[in-house]
């Protein structure tokens, strides 16, 4: 039997551009790992994930949680 698909997507508002990549796996997936498959640090170098907080819709959780289908795993930046 197949693994679940799994689509979810990463966002991050920086402070001049806001991004929503769509990441797809085959079976789980943790926000850490979709984080690193969105490529979203590449894009935005200012990123640093042992600073910088990250949550689901709002509500912080750890890097090792795993998602769920229609997730949106969203980076926070500290606010100016």
């Amino acid at each position: 039997m197949a693994e679940p698909r799994i689509q979810v997507e990463v966002a991050y508002g920086g402070v001049r551009e806001q991004v929503l990549i769509p990441v797809v796996a085959e079976g789980a997936l943790t926000a850490g790992e979709a984080i690193a498959r969105s490529g979203v640090a590449a894009q935005f170098p200012e990123i640093d994930l042992a600073i910088n907080k990250v949550g689901i819709y709002g509500k912080l959780i750890p890097l090792d949680q795993a998602l769920d289908s229609g997730d949106r795993v969203e980076i926070y930046r500290a606010l100016i």
